[in-house]
């Protein structure tokens, strides 16, 4: 994965609307590492393969950044994103790491199911 370039993820976002997607979105500050260190509050999120169809789909700030999809009741956001897939073309695959490379927060469509 490489350092997210905005203008690289803002055309992917804009090829990939109006269509019929599946839904990733991950969001941990170490629940995956919770037997480490207990006295810290762990909070995660997992979404997998809802599909969803967004009309806008915009990326904004200085980096980190944040990935916001607008949907026909709402919209769907994603922050702290640091990285992306370059080679993909019909997904997007976007993922935020922390100071020390670990994952924190991911955001993946596709028009096949994950």
């Amino acid at each position: 994965m490489l350092p997210i370039q905005p203008q690289a993820v803002q055309e992917l976002l804009d090829k990939l609307k109006d269509q019929e997607l599946y839904l990733h979105l991950e969001l941990t500050n170490g629940a995956y590492t919770f037997d480490r260190d207990r006295s810290k509050l762990v909070a995660s999120n997992l979404i997998r393969n809802v599909k969803v169809s967004y009309s806008h789909g915009s990326i904004s700030g200085n980096g980190p950044y944040r990935v916001g999809l607008k949907m026909p009741e709402g919209w769907i956001y994603a922050e702290g994103l640091t990285h992306y897939e370059e080679s993909e073309t019909e997904h997007a695959i976007l993922a935020g790491n922390d100071r020390d490379g670990k994952l924190v927060v991911s955001l993946m469509l596709s028009p096949e199911p994950f």
